[in-house]
């Protein structure tokens, strides 16, 4: 929300929390077919709707129930569907209404949150959501199906040597489970599979690539998996699996059974104590992944521009793990397929090429954001070794400022219209491991993305899988630059972060990455999920609602402030404010309705409909406290007041008349002395 508005959506917060939450309006009768009918012949919504409705339309708008209130806007809810599927025989009738009972218990509505707001912004927006829950057992062949799957996939699979757990392929599990998926289409909502398909001869999680760990190179297995069409499946057999920061920190799933992930693992668990963590799973997946914390707040640009700038050294360029092609690719196939982009949006990648000797600023930059730090070691003795990285903040900061210099010297013009998201790519000519702030390859700011490697090709993170160190593969920065890339450019949060209000700080929580995410160390596909698809489109819209009620407040206060819509308004301007606010606010709570079926097309023709009454409604308030204010100009001077100066002027004259004689006056008492 912006600075001029907060306070009052603060204080309003409180009180619209009191008011039930309504997506969807009352109808009015022949406005729907009005709309359906301009949102298909003017689908980008560059005409105001308003100048062709009929009369019998406005006159029903003017009757609308919905009067001007900051209530009315604040408590706009979207209600997010989500079915929930159990797999497996150990799950009965009674399981449905306990899970049901345990989610209804344990979920409110709650509002979108930010995690880096722009300056003099909230971690919130103006707008809340809600969970629509249904819950549901699956069919027996179902069961069986992935039952007999994974016993084919154990039959066939070697013993590991260096693991207690055998590498099962997700894709065994997940051509059933979206098979059975497509035959629930056409679907409203996200579907989450709970498989408790009981225990397998030997123990077992999924591989989400090719070839197994080795001494070099860590594989991370998991017991999930988020497919690119709206479902997700959990194995709770599976495991149990740990990963996380290896030595400290937040985010680690632990070992043993104080998971949900690993509620089957352990000692026996009744019924309900089993549902109530599947519950707490179910909620955490409906957080991180069905409405996650944006990153950044996206406003609506039809042109988006990524500018691709390779720093490379002296000794020529290096494409093994910087494929530009791959990068472009993972993008413009789900652009193709109509996920990302809205409406009209295009999506365009420009390649730039610097040598890092002939570029000054970079050495520069790159010599300044140079900073140390000290760990100490266990050899025969313990042992200080200095180690160099990168302060990326250092680092933006003089990318920022040198912006035009830059410009100058990669030969890349200034683009005039659109979003343009600078992408630096360092490569460098050092034999030695230099990462931005200690632990990343690549990092994503509003403005731009900053990413490095030099020639060491990998190095041991602080991070661990299954009781192994993660090695991270420093030359590959295919894959964290996708997730850089759609954190700057459509603001969406990595999966492990997560805006807390309660805390009022970024929880960590790794749970839900591995398998396809572009996010965190334990993953290796660059591939996009729904969860990453939904949030960059829903985010771009989220975005423009809230401004769309933040401006809206500041014209209710401003009416406000004039002293109220009827003394600041005319007649025949008050009959055309009520017109458009009603219509304003109808297509509000169409497009929250549309968001709620995940419909973000349907959803952007409304808000972008919306833009021209509230642009008529600005209009309507500024022209009439113009004409107030003159008019204060024109007020006559009060009267005279002749009736109290003539009653003071007698006074005067009496009193000073008594003074005058006061001699002859008192003449008489004073001889009697």
């Amino acid at each position: 929300m912006f600075s001029s508005t907060a306070s009052a959506v603060l204080l309003l917060l409180l009180t619209a929390a009191t008011i039930p939450a309504t997506t969807t309006s009352a109808p009015i009768l022949g406005l729907d077919s009005f709309l359906n009918q301009q949102s298909r012949l003017d689908p980008q919504a560059s005409n105001d709707s308003f100048l062709s409705l009929s009369s019998s339309l406005k006159k029903s708008l003017s009757l609308y129930q919905h009067s001007p209130s900051l209530s009315s806007l604040l408590c706009l809810q979207i209600s997010v569907p989500v079915t929930v599927k159990l797999v497996g025989s150990s799950f009965t009738s009674s399981a449905i209404s306990l899970l049901h009972s345990f989610l209804s218990a344990a979920i409110s509505s709650d509002q979108f949150h930010v995690i880096t707001p722009f300056s003099n912004q909230n971690h919130h927006l103006a707008l809340s959501h809600s969970l629509h829950l249904d819950v549901s057992l699956s069919s027996s062949s179902l069961s069986s199906l992935l039952d007999e799957a994974i016993r084919s996939e154990l039959s066939k699979t070697p013993s590991p040597l260096r693991s207690p757990l055998l590498s099962v392929s997700y894709s065994a599990i997940d051509r059933i489970i979206k098979q059975d998926f497509e035959r629930e289409k056409p679907v409203q909502g996200v579907y989450i599979y709970l498989l408790n398909l009981g225990a397998q001869s030997k123990p077992y999680a999924y591989n989400y690539g090719f070839g197994e760990s080795s001494p070099a190179f860590t594989k991370c297995l998991g017991s999930i998996w988020t497919g690119k069409d709206r479902y997700l499946w959990i194995d709770l057999a599976a495991g149990p699996v740990d990963y996380g920061p290896a030595l400290s920190g937040d985010g680690v799933l632990p070992r043993g059974e104080f998971h949900p992930l690993t509620a089957l693992h352990g000692r026996p668990k009744s019924q309900k104590a089993l549902l109530a963590d599947l519950a707490s799973l179910v909620w955490s997946a409906y957080q991180v992944l069905v409405v996650p914390s944006l990153r950044i707040p996206v406003p609506f640009e039809n042109s988006l521009i990524v500018q691709f700038i390779h720093i490379h050294g002296s000794d020529g360029k290096d494409a093994n793990g910087l494929d530009w092609n791959s990068i472009e690719k993972t993008f413009m196939d789900e652009v193709n397929e109509g996920g990302l982009l809205l409406g009209d949006q295009s999506l365009r990648f420009k390649t730039y090429e610097v040598r890092y000797s002939d570029c000054s600023i970079c050495s520069f930059a790159i010599s300044r954001a140079t900073t140390s730090y000290t760990s100490r070691y266990l050899f025969d003795n313990y042992t200080l070794i200095v180690s160099e990285y990168l302060d990326s903040k250092r680092l933006h900061q003089i990318l920022s400022e040198s912006a035009d210099e830059l410009r100058r010297i990669a030969g890349f013009p200034e683009e005039d219209f659109g979003r343009v998201l600078p992408v630096y790519v360092f490569d460098l000519d050092l034999n030695t491991i230099l990462l931005l702030d200690r632990y990343h390859q690549s990092v994503a700011f509003k403005d731009m993305v900053i990413s490095v490697r030099t020639k060491n090709a990998q190095t041991v993170s602080d991070y661990s899988c299954n009781g192994r160190h993660v090695f991270t593969q420093t030359r590959e920065l295919e894959r964290p630059l996708v997730g850089s890339i759609l954190q700057s450019m459509w603001g969406v949060s990595p999966t492990h972060l997560l805006w807390s209000p309660r805390h009022n700080n970024t929880l960590v929580d790794y749970t839900w990455s591995v398998g396809q995410t572009p996010f965190g160390p334990f993953s290796e596909i660059s591939m996009l999920s729904f969860v990453q698809k939904d949030a960059a489109r829903r985010n771009v819209l989220l975005t423009s609602l809230n401004y769309s009620i933040s401006s809206a407040i500041d014209v209710l206060e401003s009416i406000l402030a004039h002293g109220g819509d009827r003394k600041l308004l005319k007649r025949g301007q008050h009959n055309e404010f009520v017109q458009r606010w009603s219509l304003f606010k109808y297509k509000l709570d169409k497009a929250v309705s549309a968001l709620s079926h995940m419909d973000f097309e349907l959803a952007l023709y409304f808000l972008r409909s919306s833009d021209h009454d509230l642009y008529a409604i600005h209009s309507l308030v500024y022209h009439a406290s113009q004409e107030l204010e003159a008019s204060l100009v024109c007020f006559k001077d009060p009267p005279f007041p002749w009736a109290s100066a003539s009653m003071f002027a007698v006074v005067f004259l009496a009193l000073f008349y008594v003074y005058l004689k006061k001699d002859k006056l008192f003449r008489n008492k004073r001889k009697q002395f």
